[in-house]
């Protein structure tokens, strides 16, 4: 009988050892929070968040979770820690999400944004209490973690994502005490790896306007890039070795892409000219330049100077499946 009475003691000592409830106190002179976690040996605990009044001590917002996480800074847990989009984000945020001036509470509820993250739920300052806001909660559910905010263009901004080669970012701006979107860009790496095709929507004049476009991200393509120089206005042309596959890409100064050619070439080694036709129009490669003709006219387009990357005599060397030589 002891010894089943001291296995008790035991297992109940474990447990209790296991629950703790950290006092936070390093965000206001008005109030203090309270997190509770049933079993700190867990990574993702139950447990809650709650917010009191300093003096009465009076409980103002509790939200109870299935999966608290948290961490110590010098055996404390602390508040208004917000490392987007994936760093550490405290369980009690206390700043001013609607821009009116007076700080409102995001409250951890456990981990239900985008991949397993940290969600919150929204509570906006109404005189001495405070309102559950559906809409600024949503922003803290259905995205990467914590939405961000600034203040100097009275902006939130969102972002999320599906596997490693599709994001969304998004913007929020706040009217009657709810945030609507002014615009919203989703990117996609297409099947090129470094060419991303984009769907964007802007507000105008009170509806979301669409665009679509894609952008060349030439950073890593060092030893892909056959030929590249620049024009003016921050315009650049590339040659890219892609898998056996030339590629023609034409790009504004933003890298949004003007022209993408992936089809045939021909290329003469006598001249060192690289030719293909687009539509009605002819463009021919040089080193030092390109000529497009048209059945009308002829344009010479000359780079600025010492902008060129490699030279079109790489081509003799290569066997890519797109060229006539």
């Amino acid at each position: 009988m002891k010894q089943i009475i001291f296995a008790i003691f035991i297992l109940l000592s474990k447990s209790l050892f296991a629950q703790k409830t950290f006092r936070v106190d390093n965000f206001s002179d008005k109030y203090y929070g309270k997190v509770f976690i049933a079993d700190t040996k867990e990574v993702f605990s139950k447990g809650w968040v709650a917010v009191y009044e300093k003096g009465t001590n009076k409980e103002l917002i509790k939200v109870s979770s299935d999966e608290i996480t948290y961490e110590l800074h010098n055996g404390k847990v602390l508040a208004n820690i917000k490392e987007l989009p994936y760093g550490e984000q405290s369980q009690i945020l206390y700043q001013d999400f609607n821009f009116d001036g007076v700080k409102d509470f995001a409250i951890m509820d456990g981990q239900n944004s985008c991949y397993h993250g940290p969600s919150f739920k929204v509570y906006l300052a109404t005189g001495t209490k405070f309102k559950f806001s559906p809409d600024f909660t949503s922003l803290a559910q259905d995205y990467c973690g914590m939405f961000n905010i600034d203040y100097k263009s009275k902006i939130i901004s969102t972002m999320t994502k599906s596997g490693c080669c599709w994001h969304q970012f998004s913007e929020f701006k706040v009217k009657n005490n709810s945030p609507y979107p002014i615009k919203v860009v989703a990117e996609e790496m297409n099947l090129w790896g470094f060419i991303y095709d984009y769907d964007e929507d802007n507000l105008v004049n009170g509806k979301m306007v669409s665009s679509k476009y894609q952008k060349l991200d030439a950073g890593d393509l060092k030893d892909k890039i056959i030929l590249s120089f620049e024009f003016e206005k921050k315009k650049r042309m590339y040659l890219i070795n892609s898998d056996s596959t030339l590629l023609y890409v034409f790009t504004d100064k933003n890298d949004k892409i003007e022209l993408l050619y992936p089809e045939d070439f021909k290329y003469s080694k006598t001249e060192n000219t690289l030719s293909f036709k687009k539509y009605n129009t002819q463009f021919i490669i040089f080193d030092d330049k390109i000529v497009a003709k048209t059945p009308t006219k002829s344009m010479e387009m000359k780079p600025v100077s010492k902008t060129k990357t490699g030279t079109l005599t790489r081509l003799d060397k290569l066997s890519l499946q797109n060229i006539l030589y």
